[in-house]
């Protein structure tokens, strides 16, 4: 068993809660611009939003929900993509002194009856009809739920109208009423098995996590005219952090809920920092992978792919040499420049989580001048428990503790915390969090992992997903999936070989870069077709090997299948931050998995 722990800095908060930031900036800052946001429409030209603005913004939702009938401790949903209202009725429903129950605005009717049904929650703000709709659709059943409000039916300016002879004085004393201890958000699990849980998150888990997370990321939080797009899921638990984080630290932030639109929107914010999932990062690198290989400046961008890597790499040993400095800074001019200005121009870092970003594209980010940030964490564990910083960075790791928290690996490989933002379990289910939380506080993770001497950890499986073969081989699929799907054409992959003679693949394709490589070899964009084209096999057969060559020839993949269909959250094989639900893929293709063991 090997154990890591960093001391604390900061005295865990004994009073006070979230809503004391938005009343502090408006009092030390009050002119300062900490939103840009656009008309609610969506569209329009984006405007700046003060401190004092925005505390008044709150103020006035908060006393429409005491009007309506909000009580302390009762819970208000949320259902919607990121907008800037969403931030704004998040720290309302604080104010009123309620709590904050988001749900992913991509869910079913299912899903939000459960979650709606298990959390008791008392009213709904919505975005848009078909969101209403789902709530419609299962509300009766519903019995605590009295309330039902939308922002295309202007749920910002009913509840103000609503609030307006609600007293100053009944509103503070709601605001601050409630304590570290007290619960400030349910954040369900999107769960790649079962129901989701609802993870109890108190004032106290955010203000340590955010007490310790910004002072040691001052380099994004505290740099001058620092900013940030917000264009992840609100739902999620990561950029909820960084939404408190960007209030608590004055960093302005913008927000965007329209992939469409995301292009522009990074240009006219032109953010200091960003944050994403892995396969966000994996698809710009193929999109402008793609479409230099389109212009026939795919030679060129692989050559300047491999010396962003090598520069990175020489970083680590000291210093780049010579003939790749000379070529690096031939490569800023001709297509590392074009990529930082697809981000805006200004964006120096990235913060990577919800799944392993990889050491390859770890070092070509950080190459072409877009240091990631790899951090670790989970719901229950209020977001990253462990990260990479900029003056402490390890490029494959997910970086060392947050001050106040220590890691342990368990004897099965089990990763373990404890610190004061570990959740303090799930709502009404005792049984589960008896399951993964221990009497003095440590948290099982449920993921597999090391710790290096100078206390970085690396993350090197999921240990429900270890997968082992007839042979008695320990499999962690995990490894070998990532290196798949960082290939150009690949979109999803599933290791598979649970109790079979040997590890296998089913991989999926990713449709747009499918197109492009169609066009170019002169073939017809038939998915159906394409899947037995030898060509694209030998395409996807170079990925496989390249993941084969990340482990033992007993781990290694010996057949692989290329399907036709895809692997989406629509469809129920994706969670709403990407992960691949297992059970559900191996359920509906094990017709393919087992033809991948036929003679």
């Amino acid at each position: 068993m090997r154990e890591y722990s960093t001391p604390p800095s900061m005295d865990p908060p004994t009073t006070g809660n979230l809503t004391d930031d938005v009343v502090t900036n408006a009092r030390e800052a009050p002119d300062q611009v900490v939103f840009s946001a656009r008309p609610a429409s969506g569209t329009g030209e984006w405007s700046g939003i003060t401190a004092q603005q925005f505390l008044d913004d709150v103020r006035a939702v908060a006393k429409g929900l005491v009007a309506a009938g909000i009580e302390p401790g009762d819970r208000v949903a949320l259902i919607s993509r990121t907008r800037y209202e969403w931030t704004l009725l998040d720290y309302a429903t604080w104010f009123a002194g309620a709590v904050t129950v988001p749900i992913y605005e991509t869910s079913s009717a299912e899903q939000v009856q459960w979650i709606l049904d298990d959390s008791g929650a008392r009213a709904v703000v919505a975005e848009g009809p078909a969101h209403v709709a789902r709530v419609n659709e299962v509300r009766s059943g519903l019995t605590e739920l009295n309330h039902v409000w939308s922002f295309a039916d202007n749920a910002v300016e009913i509840l103000r109208r609503l609030g307006g002879d609600v007293p100053d004085d009944l509103l503070e004393s709601r605001r601050t009423a409630a304590g570290p201890s007290d619960l400030a958000t349910l954040i369900y699990t999107s769960g790649t098995t079962g129901r989701p849980k609802g993870c109890m998150l108190t004032h106290g888990n955010f203000m340590v996590e955010l007490g310790v997370a910004v002072p040691e990321l001052k380099a994004l939080f505290e740099s001058e005219d620092a900013s940030t797009l917000l264009f992840l899921p609100l739902a999620h638990v990561f950029a909820r952090i960084i939404q408190v984080g960007a209030v608590k630290s004055r960093t302005r932030m913008a927000h965007s809920g329209d992939a469409t639109t995301l292009l522009d929107d990074l240009q006219a914010v032109r953010p200091t920092f960003i944050l994403a999932v892995p396969r966000v990062f994996e698809k710009v690198f193929n999109t402008a992978s793609q479409r230099a290989a389109a212009d026939g400046r795919g030679g060129v961008f692989d050559r300047a792919a491999e010396t962003a890597i090598a520069y990175s790499r020489g970083l680590d040993r000291g210093k780049p040499s010579v003939a790749v400095r000379v070529q690096h800074a031939v490569f800023s001019r001709l297509v590392y420049g074009r990529l930082r200005d697809a981000l805006g121009g200004r964006c120096e870092f990235a913060v990577s989580g919800g799944a392993p970003l990889g050491e390859r594209l770890g070092h070509f980010y950080r190459g072409i001048g877009l240091t990631v940030l790899e951090g670790y964490g989970l719901t229950e564990t209020t977001g990253a428990v462990t990260v990479n910083l900029p003056d402490a960075l390890k490029i494959g790791t997910v970086g060392r503790p947050l001050p106040g928290n220590a890691v342990r690996v368990a004897e099965d490989g089990e990763l373990l915390f404890v610190g004061g933002q570990v959740f303090t379990g799930y709502w009404h289910n005792d049984e589960a969090t008896a399951e993964v939380l221990e009497p003095d506080g440590w948290f099982h993770t449920g993921d597999v992992g090391e710790i290096d001497d100078e206390g970085f950890v690396r993350i090197t499986g999921r240990k429900k997903e270890i997968i082992v073969t007839a042979g008695g081989k320990n499999v962690a699929p995990g490894a070998l999936e990532d290196r798949i799907r960082a290939h150009l054409l690949v979109d999803q992959c599933l290791v598979v070989g649970d109790g079979r003679p040997f590890i296998a693949a089913l991989v999926t394709l990713d449709r747009e870069a499918l197109a492009g490589w169609a066009e170019r070899n002169g073939k017809k964009a038939d998915v159906r077709h394409l899947v037995d084209d030898p060509d694209l096999r030998a395409e996807i057969e170079q990925a496989v090997d390249d993941a084969n060559r990340s482990v033992s020839k007993a781990e290694s993949i010996r057949k692989f299948r290329i399907l036709a269909d895809e692997w989406t959250e629509e469809g129920g094989q994706l969670t709403p931050s990407l992960k691949l639900k297992r059970n559900v893929v191996m359920r509906q293709a094990r017709d393919e998995v087992a033809a991948l063991y036929l003679p």
